[in-house]
């Protein structure tokens, strides 16, 4: 069995003002976590013999997650497109919409289609690029929408659409 993964499908380059707000704060938080790590890798490095050094390899690996984490940062921030404007029909659901949808059971769930980049900042967002959010896209407060999830088949019927 190979080790070969094909590469994962581009993500969409829309983001909200919020969004983007705090993803430019996590690398300003990332830039200064840096110099910390460098300064304890240095010292740590200082202490010898460097295959046994238990606090030298963590903090290697430590600061390459962050340099990671950093040149992504830095490739992706510049080809992002901040959505602040509401959408011209608010009646239909679009990027940046806080939907109410209503499942077979009564049970009732909350979401907000953000960017897939900020989809980790809080619990109810879900990405523009998931399956429900392109079922949900240019559909109208009371439609009823089928989406297949790894679930299965769920129906859900749409109870509020609003836009912060």
């Amino acid at each position: 069995m190979s080790r070969y993964r094909p590469p994962a499908p581009p993500k969409s380059p829309y983001i909200t003002q919020q969004g983007f707000e705090v993803l430019q704060a996590e690398e300003k938080v990332l830039w200064s976590k840096r110099r910390v790590v460098v300064a304890a890798l240095s010292a740590a490095a200082a202490e010898g013999d460097r295959s046994e050094n238990a606090e030298y390899i963590y903090r290697k690996k430590e600061l390459r997650g962050l340099d990671w984490r950093i040149h992504y940062l830095q490739k992706r921030l510049p080809n992002l497109q901040v959505i602040s404007e509401k959408p011209g029909n608010l009646e239909q659901v679009f990027f940046s919409a806080t939907l109410t949808l209503e499942d077979d059971t009564g049970k009732e769930t909350t979401y907000r289609i953000v960017g897939p980049d900020e989809i980790d900042h809080q619990t109810h967002y879900i990405s523009m690029d998931s399956p429900v959010a392109r079922a949900l896209f240019k559909k109208q407060l009371d439609d009823e929408v089928s989406v297949t999830t790894p679930a299965g088949r769920i129906t859900y019927v749409i109870t509020d659409i609003s836009y912060e």
